[in-house]
């Protein structure tokens, strides 16, 4: 009885494993079409679990675990760039990234998208190139780049992202790593990305390259030839953007609950002293209707 008891056990924690590790993997996919080759693959899987176990099908078993291996090496090669992201973070223990939970150092508050945000228009208006890599749970860390540039770990300002990107300066030609509220470092050397090489600069392609491989990061670009502005996440370009569009973009990738609140609580404000002038103007012509009509009532009586 204890035997059955403990078979019984076993294939419970064997089902709710595999059910939990499917929900992490689901959680952690975010584009449409790659959460339904997920699917169909998991779907296979399962199936083949299934008629191994339950069912003495010698020739189905060998189908269909031909065709699981089939997908599996499909896959590893459609996705090579996740797998090998995944690899790295398992050999490196960030076990925070794979579960989505950053901590509180990756927290931006509205004051440090208003100055990206004042950074970016200043260096787009003097034609002064810079790419501006903002860590949202990433991670990451000095082996993630091909150089990890100069440690800075200074509090975010403008004035200083000015300077760091100035022509003048050795750390100008690198990117520079915004981590919260603060710059962890300057002059990093990016990987590049493989998409597009004959239709972006190298400043696109190391933000394409960085928001590949990683995707709790975006990646702000500067163009030093044009002025224009560019925004990078998840291994996609938006550009050109202007200065408010790149302040839309961040409150909405950042998450920035504090700025949207702000903005809500001025708003609030607003429309409250509206509410005011508008009672106060009702009470105003009530008062002059009812002096109106007392004067009228004494000139009768008169």
């Amino acid at each position: 009885m204890n035997f059955w008891g403990f078979i019984n056990l076993k294939f419970l924690l064997d089902v709710l494993f595999a059910i939990g590790f499917g929900l992490l993997l689901f959680s952690r996919v975010k584009e449409q079409r790659t959460l339904w080759l997920l699917r169909g693959y998991l779907f296979l899987v399962s199936f083949a679990w299934f008629i191994q176990r339950y069912a003495y099908l010698p020739l189905t078993s060998k189908l269909i675990d031909a065709v699981v291996l089939a997908c599996s090496l499909s896959l590893a090669i459609l996705w090579q760039g996740e797998l090998r992201r995944l690899m790295e973070l398992l050999g490196t223990g960030r076990l925070n990234v794979l579960l989505g939970n950053p901590p509180k150092e990756f927290r931006a508050s509205s004051t440090t998208i208003t100055q990206l945000v004042e950074t970016s228009g200043k260096l787009s208006q003097n034609r002064r190139g810079a790419l501006i890599v903002v860590d949202l749970g990433s991670d990451l860390r000095p082996e993630d780049f091909l150089y990890s540039g100069t440690t800075i770990e200074a509090q975010l300002s403008t004035d200083l992202l000015i300077n760091l990107f100035a022509t003048d300066t050795p750390l100008h030609d690198g990117a520079v790593l915004v981590k919260g509220n603060k710059i962890i470092s300057a002059g990093v050397i990016l990987p590049l990305s493989r998409q597009g090489i004959s239709r972006y600069g190298t400043r696109h392609l190391a933000a394409l390259g960085i928001t590949e491989r990683f995707d709790g990061c975006i990646c702000i670009v500067v163009s030093e030839e044009t002025g224009t502005l560019s925004l990078a996440s998840q291994g996609k370009l938006e550009r050109p953007i202007t200065s408010s569009r790149l302040q839309e973009l961040l409150i909405k990738l950042i998450g920035n609950q504090n700025y949207l609140g702000a903005s809500k609580s001025s708003g609030n404000k607003t429309t409250s002293s509206q509410k005011t002038n508008s009672n106060d103007s009702i009470s105003n012509i009530t008062n002059e209707k009812n002096k109106n009509k007392s004067e009228s009532l004494t000139n009768i009586k008169e």
